[in-house]
């Protein structure tokens, strides 16, 4: 038993006081070495001067990212694979399987121009198919460059740069070596608060050619040839060219932007919306367009004709729409089919509706799972398909016939800003390492979901719904709260879970909070849900909660939480037999203890489970778990709150205590404090390395007015200095962190820090020590191969099943060819899989036979042969040369020589000639089928053309010499050959046919 677990059992509620604060120096750690120190530098502390660590990034790597791209999805002309732009690259996706095959990611450039300067960002915005190549990929991103792709070599092929942020992009056949691009205007104007220019009424709509200047054709950057302005609009929303490339229209604000593309001089015609426009589709033949709004109305337009050329000078028109509504909120995009008949919309509401545009008909496909931000249309020459592009990330397939989901692409959905607001830096969120199974347990897109993701192949394993709730909770203008799953603790078994989701008050209802206790299944892989327990801590909140470690049975297991009740409460499990089910195990509240008036904010277990921490306070509570004995009380001063108490390394003798600036290192032994940092900014939670006597604490760093972007900085302790050994830091701010044991599924140095967070920008990050990620495949830009796609299922699939096009070289038949030229005999029930493959594929029945009976008959022992030739030699006393090429059986020779095919012709000679006797004179007997099937499924029974059906006996066929399965076979008996002949031969053949049967 660990000393700390001694010395705290030896003391009585009645002498835990709170302990007095020892000078750090008086009691030196017995017998530590001192670790190896890095480079310092100096900085002052309460007036004196001490060595601080230098500053090194920590090596971090993105797990996934998160938030959905506003660039739809764009498929290949033969319909193989799809775009999905990610930040500044674009992924290229199976569409058969949904994998990621190749990653187009541009090399690092600088941005150079007055707009560029404002967004240092390079996160592609638009992408479209070349008009003219179709395994050309055209992008526009925010840094101010036009690249054109080789998406099949992955190969760059042209970066032009117009040095202004590009919003949109679009081309067509017509305008060869052209695109059109909405682009943002150089502007004085400014906004009030970050004094930066606004993006409203400075968006600029040109037409840029790809052929650059003589100065750049070699350069790596490229200026354009050819910048011809069209007009100026408001923020864009949307940019197209009309199917046959006379208009093109922009939306932005209120309005709708046309122009002639055969007049670009003439500029903008501007027809008003009663409401701010929010996406724009061509129609695919007829010249008019769709646009949806931010109330949810979608308007076809017909303003497409001679009128737009006349132009009142300060007049905006109105043009003549027709009206479609069904959308509560805005719509995201629209989509028309191929053919022209249907539109498709979709947003918030997380449904798909398809419109029939000639009856104004509608049907929706309902709980998608997410809003709906893009639509696409797959039509490759088979059945027609929907792509849904959802704001949590992840894609969504939908047949066009059945108008249900067929498949999903989802890899972590963690953007719950989507019909809700943001939680605040301060809400807890929830974040678990599930050593069973090796993945993450992470929050999901909605709130009240937890979704379990697995590292080693990037993939969503599931999503679990803690909370029921209604995914699209929004009424007019302001969101109702939904339930917010603000907890999920593990056990280091991983058996059990401990889930707490909490719904705040409002007017019309109280507060709401759960405590859910689920239990893992092996077998099937999956969460089930054991216990609920409602308002554990009344209607407050639940700040604390946490599994006991190393617990031997299942009475040792304990689950300990605070709440801002001011109690701090233990859970055990109970079991009770039944009739039905047996034993039945559930979760009840075994104690109850509170300390003083103070509110807990926080619990934790030593490592062997002897000791619970409790902060309360200005105070740090020591319990024994077992008799529920205070054994110890904690103070300091010098900080008046302590938010949390960990205990460090695998023997528990230190305790690390931290405020909102302060960090406290306790030594349990000597009831000593070790030492005490003061951090110049606010800190968060340490957390502690699972093995080594080691600890992390994190300032976060604002972002200062020197143009110093905000990041984190890593303070790493060990118990044996108040200076931080290491000081490492990372670009953003972390919401949640965990450490992730050694034995974990990250690559890492056994001795160092590998840490999971995530971050205020809802991305999911890895990050230590030498952190090293196993390579996806696709991450990087790898060229496309036509068989890199798998074949995509028709009709005929359907019909015939996939086997009938299957391969032919791993197909059945080719194993039937395979058998029957010998290549390699069938072993066992292996025969009978010949007849598995559809009947067209099967070989004839010729090739067929000999391979099939030598499967089925097995040969006979070395034993049973030589009793046969003995047997032989006995009743033949005929002349074997007579009777045709067959050799002569030497006595006591075994017969283990092979039949051959010649010498089976002449047996069969033989037996028509003088074994089998002519058949009686009147009709022939009519012939059953065998098994008495007359018909299969239906066809004629005759396989490969040789009919099963009694026959004449003249024409009754022959394989090989051997009468097929179910054919009737009459010799007719030759004129030459006398009734009455009694010769050896008949002796011979008779006495033959006995022994071979």
């Amino acid at each position: 038993m660990p000393v700390a677990v001694d010395r705290a059992r030896a003391m009585t509620a009645s002498d835990a006081p709170s302990s007095p604060v020892k000078a750090s120096q008086d009691i030196p750690a017995p017998g530590t070495p001192q670790p190896a120190l890095n480079p310092r530098k100096r900085r002052k502390a309460k007036g004196k001067e001490v060595e601080e660590a230098e500053e090194e990034a920590w090596s971090w790597k993105s797990l996934t990212d998160s938030s959905a791209s506003r660039v739809p999805p764009i498929f290949t002309k033969d319909g193989s694979y799809f775009f999905s732009a990610a930040g500044p690259s674009v992924k290229i996706h199976s569409v058969a399987t949904g994998e990621v095959v190749s990653t187009l990611t541009p090399p690092p450039t600088s941005i150079s121009g007055e707009a560029g300067s404002s967004l240092q960002s390079d996160v592609v915005t638009s992408a479209i198919l070349s008009p003219h190549n179709p395994f050309q990929l055209i992008t526009g991103s925010l840094d101010g460059y036009i690249r054109v792709w080789d998406f099949l070599d992955a190969s760059l092929l042209q970066t032009i740069s117009i040095a202004q942020p590009i919003f949109h992009l679009t081309a067509h056949e017509r305008f060869r070596d052209h695109v059109f691009v909405a682009a943002a205007r150089p502007t004085k104007k400014k906004t009030s608060k970050a004094n930066v220019a606004t993006a409203e009424d400075n968006v600029a709509v040109l037409r840029v050619s790809l052929k650059p200047t003589a100065a750049t054709v070699g350069a790596p950057v490229q200026t354009s040839s050819e910048v011809i302005g069209v007009g100026k609009t408001r923020s864009t929303t949307g940019l197209a060219i009309s199917p046959s490339g006379a208009w093109l229209v922009a939306t932005a604000g209120h309005k709708a932007y046309v122009c002639q593309t055969a007049d670009l001089k003439a500029g903008f015609t501007k027809f008003v919306s009663p409401e701010r426009l929010t996406c724009l589709a061509f129609h695919p033949s007829e010249e008019y367009f769709a646009t949806g709004d931010a109330t949810g109305c979608i308007r076809l337009w017909y303003c497409l004709n001679e009128s737009v050329a006349v132009k009142t000078p300060g007049v905006e028109k109105t043009a003549q729409t027709t009206t479609l509504h069904w959308h509560a909120h805005a719509v995201s995009s629209l989509a028309f089919t191929p053919n022209g008949a249907y539109l498709l919309s979709g947003g918030e509401e997380a449904v798909l509706v398809i419109w029939q545009l000639h009856t104004g008909k509608k049907e929706f496909v309902p709980r998608v799972g997410s809003p709906i931000v893009h639509i696409a249309l797959l039509n490759n020459g088979g059945e027609e398909e929907y792509l849904l592009s959802l704001a949590d990330a992840s894609f969504v397939f939908v047949r066009a016939s059945s108008l249900k989901i067929s498949r999903s692409i989802a890899r972590i959905k963690l953007d719950p800003a989507i019909s809700h607001d943001r939680p605040s830096t301060s809400t807890a969120i929830p974040l678990a390492v599930h050593s069973l199974s090796s993945t993450l347990i992470l929050p999901s897109s909605h709130p009240s979901s937890l979704q379990t993701f697995s590292p080693s192949t990037s993939r969503l394993i599931s999503e679990l719904e803690v909370s029921p709730s209604n995914r699209v909770s929004r009424r007019d203008e302001k969101p109702l709260q939904p339930s917010r799953v603000e907890r999920a603790v593990l056990s280091d078994s991983g058996d059990w879970m401990a889930t707490v989701d909490y719904r705040e008050a409002e007017e019309s209802f109280r507060a709401e909070v759960y405590m859910k206790i689920w239990q893992w299944d092996r077998k099937g892989g999956f969460w089930v849900l054991n216990t609920r327990i409602d308002r554990p801590h009344g209607l407050k909140k639940v700040t604390g909660v946490a599994f006991r470690p190393r617990a031997r049975t299942q009475d040792d297991l304990l689950l300990a939480t605070t709440g801002e009740d001011g109690h701090i409460k233990t859970w055990r499990i109970r079991s009770v037999k039944t009739k039905t089910e047996g034993v039945e195990e559930f979760w009840v509240a075994r104690s109850t203890l509170r300390f003083r008036d103070e509110t807990p904010s926080n619990v934790s277990w030593s490592p062997d489970g002897s000791l619970l921490a409790v902060s309360v306070g200005s105070h740090v509570a020591i319990y024994d778990p077992d008799t529920n004995a205070l054994c110890q009380v904690l103070t300091c001063p010098e900080c008046a709150t302590m938010s949390s108490a960990e205990f460090v390394g695998s023997s528990g003798r230190y305790l690390v205590v931290s405020g909102p600036r302060d960090v406290l290192l306790w030594d349990l032994v000597s009831q000593s404090l070790r030492w005490h940092y003061r951090s110049q900014t606010v800190i968060e939670r340490p957390v502690v390395h699972p093995e080594e006597d080691r600890f992390v604490v994190m300032e976060r760093v604002p972002a200062s007015t020197n143009t110093e972007a905000p990041h984190t900085r890593i303070l790493v302790f060990s118990p044996y200095s108040s200076s931080p050994a290491a000081i490492r830091t990372l670009p953003f701010h972390l919401r949640s962190v965990v450490p992730v044991p050694s034995s974990g599924f990250f690559p890492s140095d056994p001795t160092g820090f590998t840490l999971v967070g995530i971050t205020d920008s809802w991305s999911v990050v890895v990050f230590g020590d030498d952190v090293q990620l196993p390579e996806e495949e696709g991450a990087s830009a790898q060229g496309i191969t036509r068989d890199a796609a798998a074949g995509k299922r028709t009709l005929f699939h359907d019909i015939f099943g996939a086997s009938a096009f299957a391969d032919l070289a791993t197909g059945p038949s080719a194993s039937t060819s395979a058998i029957a030229s010998s290549a390699q005999p069938w072993k066992g029930k292996e025969v009978a899989q010949v007849f598995d493959a559809p009947a067209h594929l099967l070989p004839p029945l010729e090739t067929l036979f000999d391979a099939v009976m030598d499967g089925f008959l097995t040969a006979r022992p070395d034993d049973e042969h030589e009793d046969q030739d003995k047997e032989l030699e006995e009743d033949m006393d005929v002349d074997e040369a007579a009777e045709g090429p067959s050799q002569p059986i030497k006595g006591g020779a075994p017969l283990d020589r092979v039949v051959d095919r010649q010498e089976m012709h002449g047996f069969v000679e033989l037996f028509a000639q003088v074994a089998i006797k002519a058949p009686p004179s009147g009709p022939p007997p009519a012939f059953p089928q065998p098994n008495g099937i007359h018909k299969r499924n239906g066809i004629p029974p005759h396989i490969n053309g040789i009919r099963t059906a009694p026959s004449t006996p003249a024409n009754a066929t022959k394989v090989n010499g051997v009468t097929p399965k179910g054919q009737s076979y009459t010799p007719s008996r030759p004129p030459s050959t006398p009734q009455s002949d009694a010769s050896p031969a008949v002796k011979a053949g008779k006495k033959r046919k006995k022994s071979l049967g």
